[in-house]
C-alpha cells in the first residue's frame, strides 16, 4: 500500500495533516522529526510532509530535516517551519518577520501555481518568522499579506513549502491541497478505504495472536465493539469477549452490551459484575489521575481473574485510538504533552501479564466508525457518542459514591433524551453534537424548592461539536432546549438544585472534565 511519511516537528496539528491525507483514502504515518531512516523509510513512502513547530528553525538547537530525506529523491511539502527547515537545509534565508501573523489571513496564489487555488482564498497562519530568500532553484508561489512568500516550490525536485497550514479547517482549500501533493505530485494511490483497512488489519491480527486465546476488553463503547467485531473477524471462536460491569455505565448501558454482543455479533462473551470491587477502590479518591489509574489496574486484575478462569491466554484486545495515544503521550508520539492518563494507554500496570492487541491504536475515531460499518455493526453502536474507559468516574467530580454515580446518571439521561427528541443528539451536516453529557460537580449552591432553603449539587452540561476529537468547539443549544433540560433535572434528579452549560473549546478545555 501506498504511503506519505509525515515528520513531526512538534506541531499541535501534526495529527491533523495525518487524517487529512487519509481523508483523501491515501496511508500515512506520523513520525518524531528525528526517527531514524530505517524505522521511517521501512514505511516505503512516496512522500513526506514535514510539519509545523513552535521553534525558529534558525535557532541553536533547532529540530532540522535529516539527511535521509532530502537523499531520497522523494517529493517534500514543508507546512510552516516545515517549509522554513526545508530554507534553511537547501541555502535559503529564514528570519523574524517584523510583522507576526496568528489567524485568519488571505492567500493570494501566483499565475500558475500548482497545488493552490486559482483565487485569493483564507488560510490559517501561526508563525513569526518569514522566508526572507528561497532557495535556489524554487518559486514564490503565493504571497499574503504579511508574508511575501506564503508558498513556494520546485517542481523539477517535487518541493513545495507553504507557510499557512493546510490541515486546519479554517484553511478550506487546504485538504484538496493535501490530496494533491500526496495523489497527483507522489502519485501514491488512493487505496486506503475501510476495506482495506479491515484487510490489513485481519492479516497483523492473524500474525500476532497466531492459535492463541484472546480476550476482549469490550465496554460497550464505539472502539471496543469496532476492536472486538475486528479481531473476531481475524479469528473467530479464538476470541471471547469480557464485559465489565463497573457500576459506572451510563442507564440501561449494561443491559444493551450483553445483548449486542450475544445476539448481534455473536461473539462469546463473559459478563463481570464488578460494580462494588471499583466503588470499593475509588472510595475517597478525588484527584482525577489517581481515579484513571486505581480503574486501569482494577480493569487489568479483573481480566486476570478472568483469563486463570480460561486457561491464561496471553492476548488482551483493547480498543485504544489515536487521540487516546496522542493525550497519554505515549514514548513512540514522544513530541506530545500528556494531557490526561487514559486508562487503556497510560493507566496500566507495568507487571500486566497480558500483550496487548490495539488494532485501532493510529486509527481516527470517523475512520474507526467507517471499519465499524463496513464490518456489519448496527448502526445504533457504531455511531453512538464516545464513552470514556473509566466511565461516569471521570464525569463524577469529587469522590465517586453510588448515591452521587445514580444522581449523574439520571442527570445524563434526560440530556440525552432531550437531545434526542430534538434531533441533536449527533451530528448532522455541520448540526447537532458529536459529543454531549452531564458532569455531577463536587461543588453545593444555595437554593429555594417549595419554600424551602436547599443546599444541593450543581450539574454541568458539556456538549460539542468536532470532527476528529483533537479539538472541539462548544454546541450552540437551544436556550428553550438548555431550559428544558434544566427544569427536568432539577424537578427529577433528588439532590440536584442548579444546572450550568459548559462553553469553553478544546483547546484550552478537555472535552471531558476529568
Amino acid at each position: 500500500m501506498d504511503a506519505i511519511a509525515i515528520l513531526d516537528f512538534g506541531s499541535q496539528y501534526a495529527q491533523l495533516i495525518a487524517r487529512r491525507v487519509r481523508e483523501a483514502n491515501v496511508y500515512c504515518e506520523l513520525f518524531p522529526w528525528d526517527t531514524p531512516a530505517e524505522k521511517v523509510l521501512a514505511l516505503q513512502p512516496k512522500g513526506f510532509i514535514l510539519s509545523g513547530g513552535p521553534a525558529s528553525a534558525y535557532a541553536e538547537g533547532a529540530p532540522y530535516i535529516l539527511p535521509y530525506v532530502l537523499e531520497s529523491g522523494l517529493p517534500v511539502l514543508g507546512i510552516c517551519y516545515g517549509m522554513q527547515a526545508l530554507t534553511l537545509a537547501l541555502g535559503g534565508r529564514v528570519a523574524s518577520a517584523a510583522r507576526r501573523e496568528y489567524g485568519l489571513a488571505t492567500v493570494s496564489p501566483l499565475p500558475g501555481a500548482p497545488l493552490l487555488p486559482v483565487e485569493p482564498f483564507p488560510a490559517w497562519m501561526s508563525h513569526g518568522d518569514r522566508i526572507e530568500q528561497p532557495p535556489a532553484g524554487f518559486q514564490v508561489l503565493a504571497q499574503s499579506p504579511s508574508s511575501p512568500v506564503a508558498a513556494m516550490g520546485d517542481a523539477s525536485r517535487r518541493y513545495f513549502g507553504v507557510q499557512f497550514h493546510p490541515e486546519v479547517r479554517h484553511t478550506p482549500a487546504g485538504a484538496e491541497l493535501l490530496r494533491r501533493f500526496a495523489v497527483d505530485i507522489c502519485a501514491a494511490q488512493p487505496d486506503w478505504t475501510p476495506e482495506s483497512i479491515i484487510q490489513a488489519s485481519v492479516e497483523r491480527i492473524r500474525q500476532q495472536v497466531g492459535e492463541a486465546r484472546v480476550l476482549s476488553a469490550v465496554s460497550g463503547g464505539v472502539d471496543s465493539s469496532v476492536a472486538t467485531a475486528l479481531v473476531h473477524r481475524a479469528i473467530g471462536d479464538q476470541l471471547a469477549a469480557v464485559f465489565v460491569d463497573t457500576g459506572m455505565l451510563r442507564q440501561g448501558e449494561a443491559a444493551q452490551v450483553v445483548q449486542v454482543f450475544r445476539k448481534t455479533l455473536g461473539v462469546e462473551l463473559v459478563a463481570v459484575d464488578a460494580a462494588q470491587e471499583f466503588i470499593t477502590a475509588l472510595s475517597g479518591v478525588t484527584e482525577p489521575e489517581h481515579k484513571r489509574r486505581i480503574i486501569g489496574e482494577k480493569f487489568i486484575r479483573i481480566f486476570e481473574a478472568q483469563a486463570h478462569q480460561m486457561g491464561m491466554p496471553p492476548f488482551l484486545v483493547q480498543g485504544t485510538i489515536y487521540p487516546d495515544v496522542v493525550e497519554s503521550s505515549a514514548p513512540d508520539r514522544a513530541q506530545a504533552a500528556r494531557i490526561k492518563t487514559h486508562h487503556n494507554v497510560g493507566g496500566l500496570p507495568e507487571d500486566m501479564r497480558f500483550a496487548l492487541v490495539e488494532p485501532l491504536r493510529y486509527l481516527f475515531k470517523d475512520e474507526v466508525r467507517r471499519v465499524g460499518e463496513a464490518l456489519g455493526l448496527p448502526h445504533e453502536l457504531v455511531w453512538r457518542q464516545p464513552f470514556p474507559g473509566p466511565g461516569l468516574a471521570v464525569r463524577c467530580l469529587g469522590e465517586v459514591t453510588f448515591e452521587r454515580l445514580e444522581r449523574l446518571r439520571q442527570a445524563d439521561a434526560i440530556f440525552t433524551q432531550e437531545l434526542a427528541q430534538a434531533g441533536l443528539l449527533h451530528m448532522t451536516q455541520g448540526a447537532g453534537t458529536a459529543q454531549a453529557f452531564a458532569v455531577l460537580l463536587p461543588v453545593r449552591s444555595v437554593g429555594v424548592m417549595g419554600d424551602s432553603r436547599t443546599y444541593q449539587e450543581a450539574v454541568a452540561l458539556r456538549a460539542v461539536t468536532t470532527e476528529d476529537f483533537m479539538t472541539a468547539d462548544w454546541a450552540r443549544l437551544p436556550h428553550d432546549l438548555l431550559a428544558q433540560v434544566a427544569n427536568r433535572i432539577v424537578n427529577e434528579v433528588a439532590g440536584v438544585n442548579r444546572v450550568v452549560y459548559d462553553i469553553t473549546s478544546k483547546p484550552p478545555a478537555t472535552i471531558e472534565w476529568e
